[in-house]
């Protein structure tokens, strides 16, 4: 396989190998494919939780476990006193 790269990846690449981290080009190129392809899998199971938190404050809408607010005030008052409220139980902790 030959890859080409941009002057910029280029000096990137040599740098590290200069660096004495890499032996070669090849070896930081399969390693940047490496963390490639972590960070895929790593966006593949946030994208499942993701999937799953939204199914569950779906299943709660239909259960009827909601609470509407007449304001944004009165919203935003009510998310500054939940956090208040968790803020002071992990202190307790």
């Amino acid at each position: 396989m030959n890859v080409n790269l941009t002057v910029e990846l280029e000096s990137f690449v040599l740098n590290k190998v200069k660096s004495g981290l890499y032996n070669s080009a090849s070896e930081v190129v399969r390693e940047g494919l490496r963390l490639l392809k972590e960070q895929d899998e790593l966006r593949k199971i946030k994208l499942k939780e993701l999937r799953r938190e939204i199914r569950q404050g779906l299943d709660s809408l239909d259960r009827g476990e909601f609470r509407t607010f007449s304001s944004a005030a009165e919203l935003t008052e009510h998310v500054k006193a939940e956090g208040r409220k968790r803020l002071a139980a992990k202190k307790r902790k």
